[in-house]
């Protein structure tokens, strides 16, 4: 039976899934973890459920690629390298050169790498990771599935920011966008839920885990997006900023004497959630505790949320369904509540009931005005599609 790898390259990381064909099932997963670092390890998990993990060395993508083909065949998962016949891998940042998934040829890999000031912690490990299966599965079509380049439908007047016209030109500095792979799962799979074709629909995806951004969905393309040239924009996340007055950065950094890239970097990673709350970046950790600040925490990330909604309902004169996604968007139902008690505005009636508990179903009243739904994301699958589609393993 054929098979297709969905991988996720990481800065430090080596996520991985294999389906059969043309079943689409999961017949294993798991992660090459701290890639690069000391303490690394390699996890498979088979669909019967046995998990196997190894401490090992991984000093490489090259190295990670090797343990995954091994443990493939060790595990009967295959029999041979032969029964794979396409890879599938995940890249941040597609710039304007990728309007679409695309089949990896040493021209598209150049370019990635040429993207790396765009993506600099994912775009280089991700080429890496290519590189490497190039190496040792030849002649098996590498596909790359761009978070970028499901946004690429954006128009000027939402893509373009109020600076110098002549930054884009040099140096096409616009917003980019991200998770552009799981808004277009969950857009299609809604449709299917409600029965209807998703050039008619306009959907708010509220993509919320530890990254995260929402998105406007207007007769099935995207309309607009919170995350911008890079996906530090946008709303407030477990440690990223979102938006932030950039002359309140020029102040502190002279206050504190700190670097633009320190700046970045606290931007990045010390911010959002965690920086607000001094206690964790884990919304689970926030929720449990009722400290002011953690508690000021989660209302800020519901008022930027709420913020962007607003906005999207409007710009598109309306939406038919606003979908919860993701790690925080799927599980967490005290914060989809305060969501859509905010929204009473635009007609939205909870269904606190059906919100108590989690998986894919509607979330709303029957005289809701716009539908609430949760809609699980599942980016490895749209990953396994696209390498099915461009490959033509039909």
């Amino acid at each position: 039976m054929d098979k297709v790898l969905a991988i996720n390259s990481g800065s430090s990381s080596f996520k991985y899934k294999i389906f059969s064909l043309p079943d689409e099932k999961v017949l294993a997963e798991g992660i090459a973890d701290r890639v690069g670092l000391d303490g690394s390890s390699f996890e498979i998990k088979l669909a019967n459920g046995d998990k196997h993990i190894e401490e090992v060395a991984i000093p490489n993508q090259e190295k990670a690629v090797s343990l995954l083909l091994e443990a493939l065949k060790k595990y009967d998962v295959i029999k041979n390298l032969d029964e794979i016949v396409g890879v599938g891998h995940r890249i941040v940042a597609g710039g304007e050169y990728f309007k679409d998934s695309a089949i990896i040829n040493k021209d598209n890999l150049q370019k990635i790498f040429d993207l790396t000031d765009y993506a600099p912690l994912h775009n280089p490990a991700e080429g890496k990771g290519i590189e490497a299966f190039m190496k040792l599965l030849p002649g098996v079509p590498e596909v790359g599935v761009f978070d970028t380049s499901f946004h690429q439908t954006l128009d000027p007047v939402h893509y373009m920011y109020s600076v110098p016209y002549e930054w884009y030109e040099k140096y096409r500095t616009r917003k980019y966008g991200a998770h552009g792979t799981s808004v277009r799962y969950v857009s299609e799979r809604t449709a299917e839920l409600l029965n209807k074709k998703l050039e008619d629909l306009n959907l708010i995806v509220c993509h919320l885990g530890s990254g995260a951004s929402i998105t406007a969905v207007k007769n099935g393309k995207s309309y607009d997006t919170s995350m911008g040239f890079s996906p530090l924009a946008g709303i407030t996340m477990s440690t990223r900023s979102g938006d932030v007055d950039p002359s309140l950065l020029r102040f502190v950094m002279d206050k504190e004497n700190i670097s633009i890239d320190d700046m970045i970097s606290i931007l990045n990673n010390k911010s959002g959630l965690l920086g607000i709350s001094g206690i964790s970046p884990d919304m689970r950790d926030l929720e449990k505790n009722k400290d002011k600040r953690a508690i000021l925490a989660r209302e800020i990330f519901v008022n930027r949320v709420v913020r962007y909604i607003g906005a999207y309902i409007t710009e598109m004169n309306g939406a038919d369904a606003i979908i919860f996604t993701a790690g925080i968007g799927e599980h967490d139902q005290h914060i989809r509540k305060m969501v859509m008690e905010q929204l009473g505005i635009f007609g939205v009636v909870p269904d606190l009931e059906e919100n108590e508990t989690n998986g894919e179903k509607t979330i709303t009243k029957p005289d809701s005005k716009i539908r609430v739904m949760i809609v699980p994301t599942n980016e490895e699958l749209m990953i396994e599609r696209d390498v099915v589609r461009l490959a033509h393993l039909e």
